[in-house]
């Protein structure tokens, strides 16, 4: 299992950046959630297998068509928080 935060910046909001991110993830089977953030950036937390996970990543760094992804940072989170059965928008 791997659980990471990545925080996506660029041309990420008002895009459906997020419902591209929560739609790859369903058939992923990972867990977690997505977010704008206050400094128009996007922060998706996943955990799920590490292979999934990956995916979701490539996925995250190419982004919807038109979405403009200028850099993604990547953190691993501890597995011990509060997450949601499934993978939600926020």
């Amino acid at each position: 299992m791997s659980a990471v935060r990545f925080v996506v910046r660029g041309r990420v909001q008002g895009v459906g950046f997020r419902w591209f991110v929560q739609r790859t993830a369903a058939p992923l089977k990972v867990r977690g959630w997505v977010s704008n953030q206050g400094d128009g950036s996007v922060e998706v937390v996943v955990e799920g297998d590490a292979a999934a996970v990956a995916s979701l990543e490539a996925a995250i760094r190419r982004g919807p068509p038109h979405a403009s992804v200028s850099g993604v940072e990547k953190n691993d989170v501890p597995h011990d928080i509060a997450w949601p059965n499934t993978f939600e928008i926020r």
